[in-house]
Formats: structure tokens, C-alpha cells, sequence
């Protein structure tokens, strides 16, 4: 098929479209849903070529730029050409798919390794649950009580004051020290 023809093709299918879509916009609606229909296939062979994924999304993409085009409606200009009016509406949802797709594997790492994922569990929070329970075993019953409760258990000083029989503010420095102490223990020092 040469140039010519191609051409020929594609203003009788822009015509033809465009007939069935001011039509729609006058009220008929079975030129319309057959601007719709026709639109559909059109749109499918357009997002094909740039899609090389699940022929779901092909139809999904399809059924939003078809939306956009009948929510938009208003805003075509009947003195433009319909297909490039419809094209920047599907380059837009098209552009939108590839930042969402971009954002979701960005956020999704994939599985490399199938067998990573068996390894050996992870001892590390154990042996730190450990580590803690004996420095705190070092502290006296002042410090040691206030730190439990308020920062692993997540009491708050009033709660911790009524279960240990402390004042609010004895609870208050037993944390304050007790974490001084901590802290120079895990110096070294």
C-alpha cells in the first residue's frame, strides 16, 4: 500500500469517527456507542504498539482513555482533529500507567533468589532481646524497672509509677540514668 493511499485511509477513518462522535454529542446514541466500539479497537492497536506486557492491561488502559474521552467530551474542539484530540488523551493515560508501574516496582524488590527467601531465620533480634535483658540485669531495681516498662513495654510514666510504687519523677531519672548507665556499659566503660 503506498503513501497515498495510507493517507486516504487514515482521513476517512478520522471523518468517520468524528461523524459518530458529534452525532453522539447531539444525542444519538447508538453512533455513540458505535464511536465508542470503533474508538476501542483503535486504541487497542495504538497502546499494543507501545505496551509489550499483559493483554490486561492493554484493556484496562483502553478502558480509561475511553472514560476520559466521554468525561472530557466537552473539551473537544470540533475545528480539530478528533485522533489527535484522543491521542494525547491515551499518551496521557499511557504516561501515567508507566510512572505508576515505575512507582510499584520501585516499592516491590523482586525475588532474585527463590531460595533467599528460605535461608536461615534471622537470630539477630534474639540474640539483641538477649544482650539487653543482661545489661539491664546489671542495673539496680531503680533504673532497671522504669527503662521495662516505659521503654519496652510502652507504659507511660504515670502507669510504671503505679505499678513500682515510685513517683512519677523517680521514674522519670530511673530512665534518665538507668540509659546513662546503659550507655557507658556498651562503651566499655
Amino acid at each position: 500500500m503506498d503513501r497515498t493511499t495510507v493517507d486516504a485511509t487514515l482521513q476517512d477513518k478520522e471523518a468517520h469517527l468524528r461523524a459518530l462522535f458529534l452525532k453522539g454529542g447531539d444525542g444519538d446514541a447508538v453512533a455513540y456507542r458505535r464511536f465508542l466500539s470503533e474508538l476501542g479497537a483503535h486504541l487497542r492497536g495504538f497502546l499494543r504498539r507501545r505496551l509489550h506486557s499483559q493483554p490486561g492491561d492493554v484493556e484496562d488502559l483502553v478502558q480509561e482513555v475511553l472514560l476520559a474521552v466521554h468525561n472530557g467530551r466537552q473539551t473537544y474542539r470540533p475545528q480539530e482533529p478528533l485522533t489527535a484530540w484522543v491521542h494525547a488523551i491515551a499518551r496521557y493515560k499511557l504516561t501515567d500507567y508507566f510512572r505508576a508501574r515505575a512507582r510499584h516496582d520501585a516499592l516491590n524488590d523482586p525475588l532474585d533468589d527463590a531460595f533467599e527467601l528460605f535461608a536461615a531465620p534471622d537470630l539477630e533480634p534474639a540474640q539483641a532481646k538477649r544482650d539487653l535483658g543482661k545489661l539491664l540485669e546489671q542495673l539496680p531495681e531503680r533504673q532497671r524497672l522504669p527503662i521495662v516498662h516505659v521503654k519496652l513495654e510502652g507504659l507511660s510514666v504515670s502507669e510504671t509509677a503505679r505499678l513500682t510504687g515510685l513517683s512519677e519523677s523517680a521514674v522519670k531519672i530511673g530512665v534518665h540514668r538507668g540509659l546513662k548507665a546503659l550507655a557507658a556499659k556498651i562503651r566499655g566503660r
